[in-house]
Formats: C-alpha cells, sequence, structure tokens
C-alpha cells in the first residue's frame, strides 16, 4: 500500500518538483549526468563480476561527500577486495569526490531519481552486496528497491536536524514504513537515535560522528603551503567558513570591517554562487577584495573554490563558522577545532547542537550573538594569543576525544559484506 500512495503522489507532483529539479541545477556551472539519474550506468559501470563484492555509499552533496571521506579509507583497509560504487546527487558532490576521493572508490555514479523504475533500473546494475547510505538520505523508493534484490542497507552516520524532525514527524507513518526498510540506523549521537526510534526506526545504534575523523585527518602543517599559496603576510588571519544568508554576510563583514588594514580575511559562502554578492558587500569596506578562483592577492579574499576551506583553515589566528547568525542551523565547527583554531558562531547552532554544546563548554568557542558580540570577541582574541592558544588546545582535546567512528561504521558494513 505504502509503495502505491508514494509512487501515486510523487507522480503526480510530477510538473512541480520536475521543473524545480531542472532549475536549480542549472544554476551549478556543473551539469549533472540525467542519463545516470535515471539510473542508466551501462556506459559507466561496467557489469559485476562473478565472485566480486560490491559496497554502495550514497553522498548526496559536498558535505556528505567530505564526511564519507574517513569512512571510505576504513572500507578500504577492511574490504580491500570490494568494490566500492560512490553516488553523489549534486554536480559539486560529484566534483568534490573526483577532487578529493581518489582512490577511495572504483566507480563514481549520479544517484538515480526516486521514481522506482529509476531506482531498480540502477539497483539491479550496481548489484550491490551492502548500501551504506551517510547522514540522512532516506528515499523510499530506493529502499524498496535493494528491499527487492535483497541488500541491506545501512544508515551511516545518521543524524536528524530539528527542522527535518518536526517535518517527519508530521508524517511519522511514512518514515516508520520507510525505516523498517533499512537493516540498522548507526547514528552520530544519542539525540539523532532518540529522533530515529521516534519515527519509528526498529534498529538504532549509536556510533559517533565521521566528521571528527575526517577534520583529524587535516594536517597542520599545511598552514605554510598556504600562506604561500594564497599570498599571505605577517599580519593575523581570520577564516570565515560558510555563511549562508544575506543577514550573515552583512553581520560578519559589518563585525570584521573595523580591522581593515590590520588583519586578513579568508571567507568561503557555503554556495559559492553567492560568491558575487560577497564580494559586493566587502567591497563597502575599507578592505582590498579579492577571488580565490582568480589567484588574487588581496586582504578580503573570497574563497569561491570547492573543497578547500577545510585545509585553509590550517593558516587561521581565529574561525568564525556561518550558519548561526541566522536561523539556519549552524555549519561544521569541527574541523577548524581538530586544528586548534579558536571558534566563532552564532547562537542558532542547533543542527550541530551536541558538537557545538559540548565545544562551548569546553571553551573551545564562543557564541556572538550579533555583529557588536563578534566585533567584540575577535578583538579580545586578537589581542590575546595566550587566550587563543588557550581555547585551540582544548579544541584539539575535544576532537581527540571523540575520534574512531569511521573505524566502527566500517567494521559493521565489513561485517555484513562477509556475510552475505
Amino acid at each position: 500500500m505504502m509503495y502505491l500512495i508514494y509512487n501515486f503522489i510523487l507522480t503526480g507532483l510530477a510538473p512541480l518538483w520536475v521543473p524545480w529539479m531542472w532549475l536549480r541545477a542549472r544554476k551549478r556551472g556543473e551539469q549533472p549526468n540525467w542519463s545516470e539519474r535515471q539510473g542508466n550506468y551501462e556506459k559507466s559501470l561496467p557489469v559485476k563480476e562473478k565472485g566480486k563484492k560490491r559496497i554502495w555509499v550514497h553522498a548526496v552533496s559536498v558535505g556528505e561527500v567530505i564526511a564519507a571521506k574517513p569512512f571510505l579509507e576504513e572500507l578500504r583497509k577492511q574490504s580491500p577486495q570490494a568494490e566500492i560504487v560512490l553516488s553523489v546527487t549534486t554536480s559539486s558532490g560529484h566534483q568534490t569526490a573526483r577532487e578529493k576521493l581518489t582512490g577511495l572508490f572504483d566507480h563514481l555514479i549520479y544517484f538515480p531519481i526516486d521514481l522506482a523504475r529509476f531506482q531498480l533500473r540502477g539497483v539491479q546494475r550496481v548489484r550491490p552486496d551492502v548500501i551504506a547510505v551517510m547522514e540522512t538520505e532516506l528515499w523510499y523508493n530506493f529502499l524498496w528497491a535493494a528491499d527487492v534484490f535483497d541488500v541491506p542497507v545501512f544508515m551511516v552516520n545518521a543524524r536528524s536536524s530539528d527542522r527535518a524532525f518536526r517535518r517527519s514527524m508530521k508524517f511519522r507513518w511514512f518514515f516508520a514504513e520507510t525505516l523498517a526498510l533499512v537493516k540498522e540506523v548507526l547514528a552520530q549521537s544519542e539525540h539523532d537515535a532518540e529522533r530515529f526510534r521516534a519515527l519509528g526506526a526498529p534498529r538504532v545504534r549509536v556510533l559517533g560522528n565521521t566528521k571528527f575523523d575526517e577534520a583529524a585527518g587535516v594536517s597542520p602543517t599545511d598552514s605554510a603551503h598556504w600562506k604561500e599559496e594564497l599570498q599571505l603576510d605577517d599580519r593575523p588571519v581570520v577564516v570565515v567558513g560558510s555563511t549562508r544568508s544575506e543577514l550573515e554576510v552583512q553581520l560578519v563583514v559589518d563585525a570584521l570591517a573595523p580591522f581593515a588594514g590590520k588583519i586578513q580575511v579568508i571567507h568561503a559562502p557555503r554556495h559559492l554562487e553567492t560568491a558575487p554578492e560577497l564580494v559586493a558587500c566587502a567591497l563597502k569596506t575599507n578592505f582590498q577584495v579579492g577571488l580565490r578562483s582568480k589567484k588574487e592577492r588581496a586582504d578580503y579574499l573570497v574563497l569561491d573554490s570547492y573543497g578547500e576551506l577545510g585545509s585553509v583553515y590550517s593558516v587561521a589566528d581565529l574561525v568564525i563558522i556561518g550558519g548561526g547568525f541566522d536561523t539556519l542551523g549552524g555549519q561544521n565547527i569541527i574541523q577548524p577545532l581538530a586544528l586548534g583554531k579558536p571558534v566563532l558562531h552564532g547562537p542558532n547552532m542547533f543542527n550541530f547542537r551536541e558538537v557545538a554544546a559540548q565545544s562551548v563548554d569546553a571553551r573551545a568557542s564562543l557564541i556572538c550573538a550579533d555583529a557588536e558580540a563578534l566585533t567584540a570577541a575577535v578583538k579580545e582574541l586578537l589581542e590575546s594569543p595566550e587566550k587563543r592558544a588557550e581555547m585551540g588546545a582544548r579544541a584539539t582535546e575535544l576532537v581527540a576525544r571523540n575520534v574512531g567512528a569511521s573505524r566502527r561504521y566500517a567494521q559493521e558494513v565489513t561485517q555484513e559484506l562477509n556475510a552475505s
């Protein structure tokens, strides 16, 4: 019955979601492979060899791809003979996988649109022995197709944001039946696990957050390379990561404006297509503004590039993380913490609630409610190398206490693979 209801609604709403999906993709520089998005992998994926085992790992976009890196590394160690098929949904995720995950997968494909015939075609071609879905991807027809072919599915590094949970609870009957198709939900935290149980997931365990492992893998020695690459001088460096709205951009630029000439800023917007708006905003200050994509040297450098932010944090004297100054739920603060950087962020970190709370409790990060508070915090930290060092030490200790999740996730998948 659920299959009929879901596909009836999906088909009926096609005149709305098909144009929306196409227009959204058109805004990106690189277009997805629409044939692969229909499950057509004849040209991109060879037929599975007899006796060979395959693991299908699905990561939606850039964030999930980066979070999957340490998990894929562990899979390579624990299942060296298995083929790994990595799927993504967005072209930005595809580009990041090609550039940052070299050697960690055997085949890279686009995930099928969640229509039954596309998913059946895709699963039939991939023929995985086990599927690992990163974080929050729950597509009914994909899970149904996996069930048709008797393929066990694990949710890995699973999490549920406040917004997603509220929406999902309104349709608990649907998510309960969807989650019943998952062999096990392996969650980041007990808070996430409780939410999946509330949604009706029958099998849930907590194994930790792979983002700690990913962040711990970035070397602090990258700083010398990036200082030269970005043409930085001896003035303090403030790295701004993942601002997500006009409000946040304006707030951060206003907060940093009093330091023009005294500091160097590297500012990475969450969505690269918003870089022109960020440049326009920064040009209203006394900063000299430039673009990373043009290899420009500037006091206020806009990092309009994929996959570099995690390493660029290594040059920072302090880091400002977006997503929490507006009511957007925050962004990942683990990467700069792992590099021993003091972090400033807004109060609305509900999508990263536990990590943010741990960091604030450990006095490795500070909450800044508005531009004035952010200016004051930046001033205090720039004037106190000792406080920056203390916060940085607490940050690395916090990350060290939380590593190891990727190994545990890989063990679960490998165990299932060996049993198949």
